[in-house]
């Protein structure tokens, strides 16, 4: 099996929740890398989430859209790890235009960057929601599958994915692709789906659940996506997708009900809402081409959900930091009065 080796990594969004899982995950297992942080810092992008790394990182405050912020990230790098990206399909419903401007636009102006500077590998972050809804059906999605996104956030990514592809296509820069399946984990930004149940059991809030909480997931922790992320990096093959999923489908509903065992709470603070628009109600993807390469999911769903709690729990100042932004309190209060 070909393994890439790389000396001067670029992480973008590498202060986001998975990308900085990922800038940990890699300064353990690949001490000998420089890591360059690429992130414009928005509502989800948070410094305190590399707080006890800065040192160890070269961390570059930029806009992925911008050729020059990209260009100060990416001279003298061989490979880019793009996990930048508007990412929650409820946002994307109240206004698009930031996911196409940074999922499709930012990404090509990475894939230009990474032709000038002769990056050797580029993996661009993707997410299961590409293949759109497989309800109704047991059946795992392949690589191969057609994509139906039915979310402006998902058809932003789908978009972007094509992009990707067309540059090992048309100029014959090694890509990669990941698709992931729903992660959670430590410095979720609270907007999502457990984060936000477990700090809202923690505030003595309700916990609000789509439609009759129906709509499955496959829920992978973040350190099996980051495990996941860096198999695919060092010895997928070029031009190819991956799946990354836990074979662990869940319904919003037991995710309520089990944040609420661990914490010793009644299931009456569960609030039934209206469903999301458009809602996808399963994803779930075949992994198989991934563990063929050697990854291997190691968190059980009990296990990784028990470890987040602790961590929220164990962190409110962070939590409570970032639900006292604005940000977040004007997107809470547009989204839940529509509803």
């Amino acid at each position: 099996m070909t393994v890439v080796k790389f000396s001067r990594v670029v992480v973008t969004g590498g202060a986001g929740f998975i990308g900085s899982n990922y800038v940990r995950y890699a300064l353990k297992h690949h001490p000998e890398w420089e890591i360059v942080v690429l992130d414009k810092l928005t509502y989800a992008g948070n410094l305190e989430n590399l707080a006890n790394v800065l040192e160890r990182i070269t961390f570059v405050h930029g806009d992925i859209a911008n050729p020059d912020d990209v260009a100060r990230a990416l001279d003298g790098a061989d490979a880019v790890v793009n996990f930048a990206a508007e990412s929650h399909v409820d946002r994307s419903l109240m206004d698009p235009r930031p996911f196409i401007r940074t999922n499709v636009e930012g990404t090509l102006v990475l894939l230009e960057g990474a032709r000038r500077f002769g990056v050797k590998r580029f993996l661009h972050v993707s997410t299961d929601e590409v293949y759109g809804d497989t309800s109704g059906s047991d059946r795992l999605s392949k690589e191969t599958d057609r994509f139906a996104p039915r979310s402006p956030y998902s058809a932003s990514k789908a978009a972007a994915e094509h992009l990707v592809t067309s540059y090992w296509v048309s100029y014959g820069l090694d890509v990669v692709v990941t698709r992931g399946s729903n992660t959670y984990g430590p410095y979720q930004y609270p907007e999502k789906i457990i984060p936000l149940f477990i700090t809202n059991v923690m505030e003595g809030k309700p916990v609000p659940v789509y439609g009759r909480g129906t709509a499955v997931r496959d829920y992978m922790y973040v350190e099996d996506h980051c495990s996941g992320i860096d198999m695919v990096l060092h010895h997928g093959k070029g031009g190819e997708a991956y799946n990354l999923g836990a074979r662990m489908e869940v319904p919003g509903i037991e995710v309520a009900q089990r944040i609420l065992r661990l914490m010793g709470q009644s299931e009456d603070l569960i609030q039934f809402v209206p469903d999301r628009p458009g809602h996808d109600y399963r994803y779930a993807v075949d992994p198989s081409k991934a563990e063929a390469l050697g990854w291997k999911r190691t968190w059980t769903w009990e296990e990784g959900l028990a470890k987040t709690v602790e961590w929220y729990k164990e962190n409110e100042g962070w939590w409570r930091r970032v639900k006292e932004k604005m940000h977040f309190r004007q997107y809470e209060a547009a989204w839940y009065a529509s509803r």
